[in-house]
């Protein structure tokens, strides 16, 4: 794997698993990817890593629903939901794919690299 691209995705896997939007499972096939780089593991976490990844990331449509549902409102609270769904239309008309918590935009920027890391 080209070194660039190494170092940009390790530097974004920290940023994930230290942010609290990210969720347990990805915290947890992000360390087993930092721990297996370079051995001969890499590619088997590679991939699992990725999977997750792809598994976790929140869709914007997926955001807006669910900040629009009654769940949604519930959990997060009327003003929050509203404010949230707003916001995820805002991001929407302006060609966000995803949502742009912490988590996601480090997501995100990961799988951008997706076939450097697959290799």
């Amino acid at each position: 794997m080209d070194k660039k691209v190494l170092d940009y995705v390790t530097q974004k896997t920290h940023e994930l698993m230290s942010v609290p939007s990210c969720c347990s499972e990805a915290k947890a096939a992000a360390k087993a990817w930092l721990d297996a780089v370079g051995t001969e593991k890499e590619a088997v976490e590679t991939k699992k890593y990725i999977d997750e990844l792809e598994a976790d990331i929140v869709p914007i449509d997926s955001l807006i629903s669910l900040v629009e549902s009654d769940n949604g409102i519930k959990f997060l609270g009327a003003d929050a939901a509203k404010s949230m769904a707003v916001h995820a239309k805002k991001i929407k008309s302006a060609g966000a794919k995803y949502c742009d918590c912490p988590a996601c935009t480090a997501a995100a920027a990961i799988l951008e690299k997706k076939d450097m890391l697959l290799k």
